[in-house]
């Protein structure tokens, strides 16, 4: 082969490669989690954030948006319903099923859309009851709360967060209107050994005697117990310099999940969510894997009352804390198949 011949050949290689290595990286680019969901997940929603289950299993309840309206998807159908329609508000940024069907709420009396923020604080976040039948507004419990409260799965037994403190009540209702009982201040973030900042996450089934809860900051973030009949507290994640935040709870109670960057280490930004043994190992298992698609990550998962199934939402790298582009949901049925090798 001429020098030129061989010139010229070398260039068309190099053209090669670099077209090449210019599609790898368009279509590197062009990835998301939502085109190569495995068997197990499925999209159910296009929009909305902060799912959870109703207790028979049948819908999902969930936010259309940070300080929007809530939504309720009957699963077998499809169909959305609007849960706060019919009323002016000004928006939500929690929405839970109580133990009756009842709706637990979280929201300001006043928003601003210049100044947003505000209205998801534990001075201006307010809880409320909204009856399952939306028979008319919601009734104030005259409660503040930080983030999110928990709800009892087994009565009406409900904790939150406020002024870095934990607080329980029931919900009674008289002459058929909601309104908080027995309130109790259940923890101080003074009196523990360390510091941190403190979110109600779960009663711990079946019994419930144990509140799972947010230790944020300490040692990254930590999940964290705290028996409600001897106030004992116990670090379940066991896992410095790691974020850690307790998002939904297995019914047998054996386990919770976490929003983890246990794959990266780079905080809360970048998460997935991990499965965390509740018997002090600190062993997780990694369930979804949003985070290897760059600009995307997995949060706020909830299990459903039977266990079979989480429901969770997908978000980009840069989103504020909560906020979701879409919920789907995982069949942890078909998962657990799937991972187990295939017999002769």
């Amino acid at each position: 082969m001429s020098l030129k011949a061989r010139r010229l050949f070398r260039s068309l290689l190099l053209g090669v490669v670099f077209v090449a290595w210019t599609y790898c990286q368009a279509s590197e680019i062009k990835r998301r989690p939502l085109d190569e969901l495995p068997s197990h997940i499925k999209q159910v929603t296009h929009f909305g954030e902060r799912a959870d289950w109703s207790h028979d299993g049948k819908k999902i309840l969930f936010l259309e948006k940070t300080f929007g309206d809530a939504y309720e998807l009957e699963l077998a159908t499809g169909i959305l319903r609007p849960m706060t329609h019919h009323y002016f508000h000004e928006g939500y940024t929690r929405a839970l099923y109580l133990a009756n069907g009842d709706v637990l709420l979280s929201g300001a009396r006043r928003f601003d859309a210049n100044d947003p923020w505000p209205s998801r604080s534990e001075k201006n976040a307010e809880l409320w009851v909204l009856k399952r039948d939306l028979s008319g507004p919601p009734t104030p419990l005259g409660e503040k709360c930080s983030e999110g409260p928990a709800v009892s799965c087994r009565n009406m037994r409900i904790a939150w967060t406020c002024g870095g403190a934990f607080y329980m009540g029931d919900i009674v209702y008289k002459n058929g209107k909601p309104e908080l009982s027995g309130r109790k201040k259940i923890l101080n973030r003074r009196d523990l050994p360390f510091d941190c900042g403190l979110e109600t996450q779960n009663f711990r089934p079946p019994d419930e005697k144990e509140l799972i809860f947010s230790a944020y900051g300490y040692q990254g973030t930590e999940v964290m117990g705290l028996n409600l009949e001897t106030g004992k507290i116990t670090n379940y994640s066991l896992a410095p310099d790691q974020y850690d935040e307790p998002e939904g709870i297995f019914p047998d109670g054996r386990f919770t999940l976490v929003e983890c960057d246990k794959h990266n280490a780079k905080g809360s930004q970048y998460v997935d969510i991990y499965k965390l043994g509740l018997d002090g190992s600190g062993k997780t298992e990694r369930l979804t894997f949003f985070g290897d698609y760059p600009g995307y990550k997995a949060s706020n998962p909830v299990v459903s009352d039977d266990g079979r199934f989480i429901a969770f939402q997908f978000a980009k790298t840069g989103d504020p804390a909560g906020v979701g582009r879409g919920v789907l949901v995982f069949d942890l049925e078909m998962y657990e198949k799937a991972k187990r090798p295939a017999t002769k």
